[in-house]
């Protein structure tokens, strides 16, 4: 058993010996060193899973060890091996960057321990490395993450409508990742420049949608004290994202139609006609044709978007994403909580047969509460939860009340910090922290 490669620094010869002997015996392989010049010189640090120094040695002392190393492997743990004396000085170097120290005399046990979660720690990062790897080095593979033929026709759908200034019909179920598409639709052409404004067409009530999307004149109502410019005249340049646009009522979807076929609006209140230079992305989550025929699309809006339709695929359709998608989550989630990871993350057992109805909404919600010592459905796990830190513990707590105040005032962060006795900014901090924005509506 190989329990990792060790490089092991100490002036004292006999210590260095026994430290050889005494790690091998447990499984380790142990390269040691007592003069720390030659071994900075010698050693590829790629090599080694872990660094184990003393802090007082003539010459070259463990911190500039472990400032060395730091330099040439950022995640390479370094283990410091200290006096009493100089704990302090210990406890500096930690929040400079060494993994963890140990007092001399040390417990070989309590070495064995240390050293164990620093190579764990290793380890996990060379997945995670190797996982984004896989996923592909380019902008648009970090973005659309997956291995399967399914992501990969997707991205190359993407890359080849990028530059063609075509409206697009993206399809596919709640939480596929549709304005992710649509967005590097955007970044990845000609009008990356200009401004990408998303509509949620569920979310604009019908009677301020014809202000909202064309604008107004002045005095075109009660209360237009001035023109407003509409959200498909300040897309100029870039793309207007029509999201839910099977949401949108049937009398306003001929005015939206004349708008994509004319490629002009005509403000409310006004009687001039306004040119727009933008392009259209539209998204579905139902079957358009389908809405179309029975009544609740209008047709020739359906077939005037859907001369390039992209259909994007469920978890379902590829499942074999599903492991990578959530170490990918799980990883930035322990990043953003400040929740150091023990071991690789891997997908519970009890979600690996899961249809994913969410998808990668879904997936990422059960990653992040996995991270946080939550079960699947926000529940506490004990067993997870004891193996955490109290700091740990504490964050998925306050993570888990937040989520629900948010979801009982209906994602305002207003009516949530009111509920919870917090100043708005505060909470949105805390929003922010806990990555809970992209369910609420986040007021400034």
């Amino acid at each position: 058993m190989n329990r990792g490669r060790v490089l092991f620094i100490d002036d004292e010869a006999e210590l260095c010996t026994a430290a050889e002997e005494w790690l091998g015996v447990c499984g380790f392989a142990v390269t040691s060193f007592t003069a720390p010049d030659v071994a900075i010189a010698q050693v590829d640090p790629a090599t080694f899973d872990c660094v184990v120094t003393d802090v007082r040695m003539p010459g070259l002392d463990g911190l500039a060890v472990l400032e060395h190393f730091r330099d040439r492997a950022p995640d390479l743990p370094v283990v410091l091996l200290t006096g009493h004396g100089d704990v302090p000085l210990a406890v500096g170097a930690m929040r400079s960057g060494a993994h963890d120290f140990i007092e001399k005399p040390y417990d070989a046990e309590l070495l064995v321990a240390v050293l164990d979660r620093a190579v764990e720690r290793r380890r996990l990062g060379r997945e995670l490395t190797r996982l984004r790897q896989a996923a592909g080095g380019t902008e648009l593979e970090d973005r659309l993450v997956g291995l399967s033929p399914a992501m990969v026709e997707l991205r190359r759908s993407v890359l080849q409508l990028a530059n063609i200034d075509v409206d697009v019909l993206v399809t596919g179920e709640t939480g596929t990742g549709k304005e992710v598409i649509a967005r590097a639709l955007h970044d990845f052409g000609g009008r990356a420049r200009g401004q990408f404004v998303a509509i949620n067409c569920a979310a604009i009530p019908e009677t301020v949608f014809e202000s909202e999307m064309f604008g107004h004149a002045r005095g075109a109502f009660t209360g237009a004290a001035g023109e407003r410019i509409g959200k498909l005249e300040y897309a100029r340049g870039g793309t207007v994202f029509l999201d839910e646009i099977e949401s949108m009522p049937l009398a306003l979807q001929a005015k939206v139609l004349r708008a994509i076929q004319e490629r002009s609006i005509e403000p409310l209140g006004s009687n001039a006609s306004r040119p727009i230079d933008v392009r259209f992305i539209a998204a579905s989550k139902v079957d358009l044709r389908a809405e179309s025929e029975a009544g609740r699309f209008r047709p020739d809006l359906y077939f005037r978007l859907s001369t390039v339709e992209l259909p994007v695929p469920s978890l379902r359709q590829r499942r074999e994403d599903v492991p990578l998608l959530f170490a990918l989550f799980a990883s930035r989630a322990a990043q953003r909580f400040g929740i150091e990871a023990t071991q690789p993350y891997r997908l519970p057992a009890d979600m690996a047969v899961s249809d994913w109805p969410g998808n990668v909404r879904e997936l990422k919600a059960v990653a992040e509460r996995s991270v946080l010592g939550l079960g699947s459905n926000g529940v506490g796990q004990e067993s997870a939860a004891s193996s955490r830190t109290l700091a740990a513990q504490v964050a998925a707590f306050e993570a888990a009340v937040i989520e629900q105040a948010l979801r009982d005032a209906a994602g305002s962060t207003a009516l949530a910090a009111e509920r919870l006795g917090l100043a708005r900014r505060t909470l949105n901090e805390k929003i922010a922290r806990y990555g809970l924005r992209a369910d609420a509506d986040i007021d400034s």
